[in-house]
């Protein structure tokens, strides 16, 4: 005799169906989150020495970065006052050119190059306390490196930026432009076929 099994009920291997589907999401959007975090530190970095080889000297800066001296206020500290959201949009670099000039440098990853929904008001957040210049690294379509200015966004919400390659404060070399643009398509652009799976 065949004996049905709903999805609730128990089966003889132990769990229900719905708890493992439950538990298979639950793991799924872990991966996600630190897939996501991965992609942004990799493009962090990449942007980093595509800055580096170009001549400029560039700090980390970014509330990774100064996170661990904050752990030790953690109980005290409320991340979601004013100073709390301030010290958590603080901008990935800091950025000095050869003639001495600086500026604040956030680096956002977005695979298809278009705005999350919610980056409209976080960005809003970031340019009202730092007012940073922003790269967008992409591996959906060239160029990869896309940089903005304050403002960020039209009244549409769509992203104003032009490629890193045409800004002239940090001399991009082009030759290295051209080997990170490479390293975009070897390293990050394969976990292409995972977001357009997601869809």
């Amino acid at each position: 005799m065949i004996k049905k099994i709903s999805k609730t009920q128990p089966r003889e291997s132990g769990g229900c169906f719905l708890c493992k589907d439950v538990i298979l999401k639950s793991m799924n959007q872990i991966n996600n989150f630190a897939e996501g975090i991965l992609k942004g530190r990799m493009a962090e970095t990449l942007i980093e020495e595509l800055l580096k080889k170009s001549g400029n000297t560039v700090y980390r800066f970014g509330y990774e970065a100064i996170m661990q001296n904050l752990t030790q206020l953690q109980k005290s500290f409320d991340i979601h006052s004013e100073m709390g959201e301030k010290i958590r949009t603080i901008p990935d670099f800091v950025v000095i050119d050869r003639n001495g000039g600086s500026a604040l440098l956030e680096v956002k990853f977005r695979w298809n190059g278009q705005l999350h929904p919610e980056d409209k008001a976080r960005l809003e957040r970031i340019r009202s306390f730092w007012n940073p210049r922003m790269i967008f690294v992409n591996c959906n379509e060239k160029p990869f490196f896309r940089i903005s200015d304050s403002g960020y966004v039209n009244e549409a919400g769509e992203l104003v930026s032009k490629p890193l390659v045409e800004e002239t404060q940090w001399n991009i070399d082009p030759v290295a432009y051209v080997e990170f643009e490479g390293l975009v398509e070897k390293y990050l652009k394969p976990t292409l076929l995972t977001e357009l799976s997601k869809k």
